[in-house]
């Protein structure tokens, strides 16, 4: 299996939908037991119950906005089918959700095609804290399991830790990281890691970079100083920006992804630690505000626990009872 099979995967296996399963464990709980108690006694789809529901998405972190939407085509559903029992409403929610998603990741990732790209670029952002470099080390591992040569590039050489971390994670999953001293260029580290790849035949390039929201500017002036030497390299790098959150930080997360998209072009999502968090509704409210697709999540502490993002196999997750 090369890359791009690894890309084009299209369901879950037995076993990730399993440990989806387990990692939505808190989301599911408390997203249940309030709908429950919502419903209890009522026979219809009122105002009050919607009301109710509106409460619970918004404070499952899936956000004002995307809530009031979920509402309006649920409002529109229920006056169209004239009655809709609440015994209803958990198929309901699921099939709108499900559409939202559908909507929101119309360029799905399982979709993308990268055969014209080799090496193929991601650049990986995020504050610090939010599993960037653990999400970086297991994405090496994946590809390097469906058969890459991939190799790692320690950019971000203001943290005393961080290039010791990709070090770490380079040694533990079998692939080659190029870095400099502590306190060297980020740019210049991200030119010798592509010219590297070039020379050797890479098929994937991964990127840290620096986790600082200390100032817009001077972020949005250091990623653009990246991408402009990466395109002396190869000249359509990066091919993904990618930005990880953490969902257990809910309403940061978004305000997080509203920085970093308006300091760079992100294209690609990764929620992390989804598996402590009973915030889980943060993935549909992210997707929804901001049109960039979710490509990965994270749902576990095991190397194998990043996972392709399958929207269908997540609501259903969610739903399951």
């Amino acid at each position: 299996m090369g890359l791009f099979d690894f890309f084009k995967k299209k369901e879950s296996t037995p076993q990730e939908q399993a440990a989806l399963d387990t990692g939505l464990e808190k989301t599911k709980e408390n997203f249940f037991s309030k709908i429950t108690k919502a419903v209890a006694g009522k026979t219809t789809v009122d105002d009050d119950v919607l009301d109710e529901l509106e409460e619970i998405l918004v404070t499952s972190d899936v956000g004002v906005t995307t809530t009031l939407k979920i509402i309006d085509r649920i409002q529109a559903r229920v006056a169209r089918d004239k009655y809709l029992g609440t015994s209803e409403l958990n198929n309901l929610l699921r099939d709108e959700i499900q559409q939202l998603l559908a909507e929101n990741n119309s360029n799905d990732f399982q979709n993308f095609e990268y055969g014209q790209h080799k090496p193929y670029v991601i650049m990986v952002v995020g504050v610090n804290g939010v599993g960037k470099t653990t999400t970086i080390g297991k994405l090496a591992h994946k590809l390097k399991q469906a058969g890459n040569q991939v190799v790692l590039g320690a950019a971000d050489t203001f943290r005393a830790a961080a290039v010791d971390q990709i070090k770490l994670w380079g040694e533990r999953v079998g692939v080659r990281v190029v870095a400099q001293p502590m306190g060297s260029d980020p740019a210049s580290v991200a030119f010798d890691t592509l010219k590297s790849a070039v020379a050797n035949n890479d098929d994937v390039v991964i990127i840290d970079t620096a986790g600082r929201l200390h100032n817009k500017v001077n972020l949005m002036n250091e990623l653009t100083k990246i991408k402009n030497v990466m395109l002396k390299v190869i000249p359509d790098a990066p091919h993904e920006i990618l930005l990880v959150l953490d969902a257990s930080t809910g309403q940061n997360a978004i305000e997080q992804c509203k920085q970093f998209t308006q300091a760079t072009d992100v294209n690609a999502l990764a929620l992390t630690k989804l598996d402590g968090t009973a915030k889980g509704g943060v993935v549909i409210g992210i997707s929804d505000q901001f049109k960039i697709p979710v490509k990965y999540i994270g749902v576990g502490e095991a190397m194998n626990d990043l996972q392709l993002f399958d929207r269908k196999g997540f609501v259903d997750s969610l739903f399951k009872q």
